[in-house]
């Protein structure tokens, strides 16, 4: 029996419900969204939310793995309501480009999401100004609740202590905000696309 886990709907709502970040206003949702909507809030499923460089590949690959029921990229962490590609690409608005999973904890758990999100990106201080990266693509962990910050701490620690990344890591744990499910166009773009093949070794 798992816990509800208390999750406030401005931190979900907009993945699951489509609602468009360049729309603001909830469009309605198929039964199959709004059960899974239902099954989150019980604490059947839990969410979690990266920011790990562009929000495309991240989507693609986290759409691989076993007991992710679900995806959506978009945009947290900003100052601006309901900002747009265009606006977040920008750097100005403080979003960063992130991917919302929902997961079955009883198939993969959060600590597995997060060795992915490690392998996925590069989340280390850049070495110099040529390598700096754009404040939307800024290597971000969004924590849900207090056991996905411990959790997500421990793991940083484990990953700096291993000596994998030569260099610091510069990954910021924070709590979830409100986040902008970006437009239908962005959603699950590398399938849209057709690149096929395997996106991590």
């Amino acid at each position: 029996m798992h816990t509800k886990r208390n999750y406030q709907l401005s931190t979900i709502s907009d993945t699951l419900m489509k609602q468009d970040a360049e729309t603001p206003y909830l469009e309605d949702s198929d039964r199959g969204e709004q059960n899974l909507h239902n099954q989150i809030l019980a604490g059947d499923y839990e969410v979690a939310t990266f920011g790990a460089g562009s929000f495309w590949r991240a989507e693609a690959i986290f759409r691989q793995v076993a007991g992710v029921l679900g995806t959506a990229v978009g945009y947290i962490g900003g100052t601006v309501e309901f900002p747009t590609y265009q606006q977040v690409s920008t750097g100005k608005t403080g979003h960063v480009e992130a991917v919302q999973v929902v997961f079955d904890p009883e198939i993969v758990s959060y600590e597995k999401l997060l060795e992915l999100f490690w392998e996925l990106h590069n989340p280390t201080a850049p070495k110099g100004d040529n390598e700096k990266l754009s404040s939307q693509y800024r290597s971000m962990i969004f924590y849900h609740n207090e056991k996905q910050r411990r959790i997500a701490a421990e793991s940083k620690r484990h990953q700096q202590d291993s000596g994998y990344f030569k260099r610091d890591i510069i990954t910021e744990i924070a709590p979830a905000t409100r986040f902008y499910r970006a437009n239908e166009y962005y959603q699950q773009y590398f399938e849209k696309a057709d690149f096929g093949g395997k996106l991590i070794k």
